[in-house]
């Protein structure tokens, strides 16, 4: 079958298996690797993208559920060479170690703060409850999320 979904703001168009999951149409038809594949069962997060505007689990869309949406990647958040507020903060906050989590960790986190920018410490813990990493700890990664959200705070007024 024949998909055609905009990703990172560019129309993208492919014939694919009807079982083509998100996540595999984004790696291996449209060559964007940021998006990772942890466990295939929707437990880790490290696939999450934003999908009309929503975080999802990649690996629980099929390509043919995203025709004619907008999907947005680790490598679309940036402007050419400007991160996006949150790419910035989670480096600024040092909120990554390997970096196997920090896509969808990021993309889950933009989506959290567009839901609602007056996030407290257990808000940012509760909304990424759903995306695991294995080495930090979480707290930078908490710290770098609020400290996005506070710019964002800043910048609406």
């Amino acid at each position: 079958m024949q998909v055609s979904i905009n990703v990172n703001g560019e129309q993208r168009t492919h014939d694919v298996e009807d079982r083509t999951l998100l996540v595999q149409y984004l790696r291996d038809d449209c060559e964007l690797t940021g998006t990772n594949i942890g466990c295939d069962t929707t437990s880790c997060g490290a696939c999450t993208v934003l999908l009309n505007g929503e975080s999802v689990k990649s690996c629980t869309v099929l390509a043919a559920q995203a025709e004619g949406r907008e999907v947005t990647t680790i490598e679309g958040l940036a402007d050419g060479e400007e991160l996006h507020p949150m790419q910035r903060s989670f480096q600024k906050n040092h909120g990554l170690q390997c970096g196997y989590c920090t896509p969808g960790m990021v993309m889950a986190s933009v989506s959290l703060v567009e839901e609602n920018p007056n996030l407290t410490e257990a808000d940012v813990r509760s909304g990424l409850e759903g995306n695991l990493c294995r080495c930090t700890g979480y707290h930078n990664i908490v710290q770098a999320v609020l400290d996005a959200a506070q710019e964002k705070q800043g910048a609406a007024e």
